[in-house]
């Protein structure tokens, strides 16, 4: 498979022109019909029929050729499903690519192995059935011997019924196993006499489908006994890379499915020859967006209907209308909460003025308020001139009232002198004189304010002047309050989000403490009593812990009064720079973050629909070096190397790491190469040599390849199992040869 980029456009939308860094999810392409092969030059030849049956893909074909090309098999996906077609109510039986192509048989696509082990023989029988068609074989039985790939170290149910289904369902004369990596290392290492011994040195490292095998060579036989398997493969791959990109886009408008998972994974990805050094040069903003491959997934831009300029003029009219409504509405519940406030801290100096010199009788008029003690009155009443007096000076700015007060004719006049319309008109009165009233104490505030600030200003001025160390000192200081404080807060709301989290156990006690609230007991809810909740302001303050979403009321002045002090230390400071503020340390993780996963706005369609791959490119390829990064239990291609070499002698370990070999589909990934090599060098002497990894010329194609030209040599005519010696020992039984499960080798 390419590692480059495609590059073709496959979007059903378009938002301007292409980014050139942006490469196009592949859609799924109808399959084309390919004609069965001619079985006129192959009939009564005996010709080996080579079958690599792959967890991914079966490839088959004959080992000879008349033309002189190389020999190229048939490749076709190892899969297949039962289907009932809809329209004619057909049952139908989709092989290799056709699967893909009907929406309703993905999900009933089966493979006949299970992860590394072949169990489900009859989704085989169906894939042979289909590859023998495929090659045009028209007689009753195949009338070929036949070399068939198998896993290291099959278990023998499955050997048994693959060697049962080939001898009882296809009658072949002879069927001989082996093993894929092996093969592949024969046929990029095989002598160039004919008929002549193979007797290479050299270490295998298999990627395959499901695992990952090594397997050492000593004069041409693998040293099975000592070869190694960790169960992470391009499958797993694949997996984990879908996980990450689920995490990280949980909310992607669109389903990336296993298959553009895998093209990511061997398009994209690449091995680390340093993982951790990597990551380090990765927290760098800029060298991670220029490490960073952009996705652009399939969207569609959503139809818009042109409308006249007379429907334009009446929707903003109508817009219009109703934001002047919703600000009336707002202007009176501002009122009336401002009504009902200044009601309420009147009532309470009242009662405050009124206090009793009987010190129990005062103690129950508290309790009988719902309060405790006089500290708590006290409380509640600074809280609401608080209130107030922020709720008038927003209500005030920006407003110019006229200095002479408006007359109120019907305020004092008794209901009984009035008629309906004049006790209308007195109501509307009492209102309007009380937010009169209200903007007035607030403009003499808001003036006694302006005073105070001028004369701490003044303060402030004379303090610099004086000693300037020690005011910038100050200044430092309330600055590094106020970001612990604001630092304090986001991390109190990062904590509500884990449910597990001490904050968040102690918002359930709160939660649970509302629901078992007491002010009213059982017996007076029966009979209709009110209940007092909200009558303190207390008891509002308790949404601010049990609400992560609510704003608190103080971050607005903290955040003010930051950018207060920090404009006076960039000001007047000479060595505070604009590093120093909170906009610049804070900004740094957060340039980090945007470009971890860029954010897009809303209405952009085409920015939504991408997948931004940085991390992942290396994350997922170092599982194969650490497979416990995606919670498997097992060690890694680096362990296995140092454990499978460390059992040989010096000169036996020599003469396998001259010749390191890398085959399988997932070996073509950029910088594995090194990466193997970076690892065999430190556990191997100093004075050893350590040849070049070589990678195998097609990794996908070298095992077939390999057993084609293994079958045309006279060695093949003894090393397979005839019908007869199949029905004397069983399935299970195979012949002892270099390339097969069992060799000479010990």
């Amino acid at each position: 498979m390419s590692n480059n980029p495609s590059y073709r456009t496959t979007m059903s939308g378009s938002a301007g022109p292409s980014t050139p860094n942006v490469c196009h999810a592949p859609l799924p392409v109808l399959p084309t019909y390919t004609p069965p092969d001619s079985y006129d030059p192959i009939r009564g030849t005996h010709s080996p029929l080579i079958i690599d049956n792959g967890a991914s893909t079966l490839r088959f074909g004959f080992s000879t050729s008349n033309s002189k090309a190389v020999l190229t098999p048939h490749s076709v996906p190892n899969v297949i499903a039962r289907f009932k077609e809809r329209k004619y109510n057909q049952p139908l039986l989709l092989f290799g690519e056709c699967v893909d192509a009907e929406s309703g048989a993905k999900g009933q696509a089966k493979t006949p192995w299970e992860g590394d082990v072949l169990l489900n023989f009859d989704a085989l029988e169906h894939g042979l059935d289909c590859a023998f068609i495929q090659l045009g074989i028209d007689t009753s039985s195949v009338e070929h011997p036949v070399l068939m790939t198998e896993r290291l170290g099959s278990p023998l149910h499955s050997r048994t019924l693959t060697s049962e289904l080939m001898f009882e369902q296809y009658s072949v004369p002879t069927l001989a196993y082996c093993i894929d990596s092996v093969m592949s290392f024969y046929q990029n290492n095989r002598p160039s006499v004919p008929n002549a011994p193979f007797t290479q040195d050299g270490l295998v490292i298999s990627f395959n489908m499901a695992s990952t095998s090594v397997i050492p060579i000593l004069s041409g036989r693998g040293i099975l006994s000592q070869a190694k398997r960790i169960p992470w493969g391009a499958q797993q791959s694949t997996e984990y890379l879908l996980k990450l990109i689920q995490l990280k886009y949980h909310s992607f408008p669109t389903r990336v499915t296993s298959t553009q998972a895998a093209w990511m994974l061997h398009n994209f990805c690449e091995f680390a020859t340093d993982y951790p050094s990597t990551l380090r040069s990765l927290k760098i903003p800029a060298n991670m967006r220029a490490s960073e491959r952009i996705v652009q997934f399939p969207f569609a831009l959503p139809v818009v209907g042109e409308k006249t300029e007379e429907e334009l003029a009446r929707i903003a009219e109508k817009r219009k209308e109703q934001g002047k409504k919703l600000q009336e509405m707002a202007a009176k519940n501002r009122m009336d909460k401002l009504m009902q406030k200044e009601t309420d801290l009147q009532y309470l100096l009242n009662l405050k003025e009124g206090r009793s010199e009987n010190k129990r009788e005062w103690t129950n008029t508290l309790q009988s308020e719902g309060f405790d003690d006089d500290a708590a009155l006290q409380e509640t009443i600074k809280k609401l001139e608080h209130d107030l007096k922020r709720t008038r000076k927003k209500d005030v700015d920006g407003t110019d009232e006229p200095v002479e007060e408006p007359t109120f004719n019907l305020v004092d006049v008794p209901d009984a002198e009035l008629d309906d319309e004049g006790i209308k008109e007195k109501k509307k009165q009492k209102l309007m004189k009380a937010g009169w009233e209200a903007r007035a104490r607030a403009r003499r505030e808001k003036e006694k304010e302006r005073e105070e600030k001028e004369a701490g200003e003044k303060r402030d001025e004379e303090e610099r002047e004086n000693n300037f160390e020690e005011w910038a000192s100050r200044l430092r200081k309330e600055q590094e309050a106020l970001m612990n404080k604001m630092k304090e807060r986001g991390r109190r709301k990062a904590a509500l989000a884990d449910r597990k989290s001490a904050a968040a156990q102690a918002r359930m006690k709160n939660i649970a403490s509302l629901a078992a609230d007491d002010r009213v007991s059982k017996k007076n809810r029966k009979a209709g009593a009110e209940d007092m909740f909200g009558a303190d302001d207390e008891d509002w303050a308790i949404y601010r812990k049990i609400n992560t979403a609510a704003p608190s009321s103080d971050e607005e002045e903290d955040y003010n009064q930051l950018q207060i002090i920090e404009s006076k230390l960039l000001q007047y400071d000479p060595t505070f720079t604009t590093q120093h503020t909170h906009a610049s340390l804070s900004s740094q993780r957060s340039a980090l973050l945007s470009a971890f996963r860029p954010q897009y706005e809303e209405g952009d369609i085409a920015g939504n629909s991408r997948i931004h791959l940085n991390t992942e490119r290396w994350r997922v390829c170092e599982t194969y070096f650490s497979p416990g990064m995606a919670g498997v239990d097992s060690a890694g291609v680096g362990e296995v190397l140092q454990s499978v070499l460390a059992r040989f002698t010096e000169a036996e370990k020599a003469r396998l790491v001259k010749n390191v070999f890398i085959t399988g589909g997932s070996s073509q990934f950029p910088g594995l190469r090194e990466r193997i090599y970076a690892t065999l060098r430190p556990i191997l002497p100093p004075e050893m040599h350590l040849g070049e990894v070589v990678r195998a010329a097609d990794p996908s194609l070298d095992a077939w390849r390999g057993m084609a030209a293994f079958a045309n040599t006279e060695e093949f005519n003894w090393v397979g199992v005839t019908r007869e010696e199949y029905d004397e020992w069983g399935g299970e039984r195979i012949k002892r040869w270099w390339g097969g499960n069992w060799n000479s080798t010990v």
